[in-house]
């Protein structure tokens, strides 16, 4: 099984997709999930591996779902009574199985990816500083070599980004430098990317700019460059500005100013409800019962099960 659980997340990882890692760390019988027990949370909501019973798993799919938006890990404890304590996410389950949980979740999010289109000198050493904070780099750019960009992870000869994966996660720069500037801007604007950056004078990219429009380019893509690119520093020498247009893109990722493409958005959280069983948040979907016009959400089978068998009396406790 953990060899299964690494091959899984190992695939996810190769293709770039964003997961979540749950692993139970501590229980209190009786329960059916045990410490070590790891399951995967994909950003569409489906799990795979086990953590734990139907009621348990609603829970923790929605929490890795936030983890996921906000990019920071959690513990997870699932027990019969309240125990506020911080530091711990806290839900009061009074389900069939009964028992506690705590799981830790662990969001695993692709690294930030740096596609610079140009070989100049501040496009080097982008290169070289970008790899230095654990982001992936790629290059494309006419005459480029692995040579001139030692610490890119792909290095392409011409400006077609058809076949590179473009996600929220990436960053384009335009660091030409006289050299197919124009062809370089238009194939980052067919990204789709929320983020491109021109390296030039202010005077350099209102002229090339206007060139993109008279060529058929629509404004509102133009208006999407940051021209010219990185943060003003003053920054004067290839080093400097390759230091100002990193520091951009941090900034950037640290402020959410990027939106999402399309094709790799993020599920959005299904509106809540309370199970009138086991007293547990779930969200508002799966498993359902009406009664006198009433919806009734429930965490798993067993919780519909025990409200379909009497529902007056639970609708009753649920104020209905």
């Amino acid at each position: 099984m953990f060899d299964q659980f690494l091959s899984k997340a190992d695939e996810l990882l190769a293709r770039g997709e964003p997961f979540a890692v749950a692993l139970v760390v501590r229980y209190e019988a009786p329960i059916s999930g045990k410490p070590g027990n790891k399951a995967i949370i994909r950003a569409d909501g489906q799990l795979w591996g086990w953590i734990g019973g139907g009621c348990a798993q609603p829970v923790i799919v929605k929490e890795a779902l936030k983890a996921l938006a906000d990019g920071q890990p959690r513990l997870v404890r699932i027990s019969p009574s309240s125990s506020p304590e911080e530091g711990i996410v806290d839900y009061t389950m009074t389900c069939h199985s009964g028992g506690t949980l705590d799981i830790y979740i662990e969001p695993v999010l692709p690294k930030p990816h740096v596609l610079i289109l140009g070989r100049s000198p501040v496009a080097q050493t982008l290169c070289k500083l970008a790899k230095a904070i654990g982001y992936a780099v790629s290059v494309a750019a006419p005459d480029a070599d692995r040579e001139t960009f030692p610490d890119a992870g792909l290095v392409q000869t011409n400006f077609d980004l058809a076949p590179l994966k473009i996600t929220p996660q990436t960053f384009i720069v335009v660091s030409t430098q006289g050299e197919s500037d124009e062809q370089a801007l238009e194939a980052a604007l067919q990204t789709g990317s929320s983020y491109v950056a021109f390296v030039a004078s202010k005077t350099k990219a209102v002229k090339t700019l206007d060139t993109l429009k008279v060529g058929g380019i629509p404004a509102d893509k133009l208006t999407r460059v940051r021209a010219p690119g990185g943060l003003d520093i003053h920054a004067s020498s290839p080093e400097e500005i390759a230091v100002s247009i990193l520091a951009e893109i941090i900034q950037v990722r640290k402020t959410n100013a990027v939106q999402p493409v399309s094709e790799a958005v993020l599920p959005v959280l299904t509106p809540e409800a309370r199970d009138p069983i086991c007293g547990m948040t779930v969200d508002v979907g799966k498993h359902k019962s009406e009664f006198r016009g009433v919806s009734f959400y429930f965490c798993c089978a067993g919780c519909k099960q025990t409200f379909d068998k009497q529902p007056e009396r639970y609708a009753l406790v649920a104020g209905h």
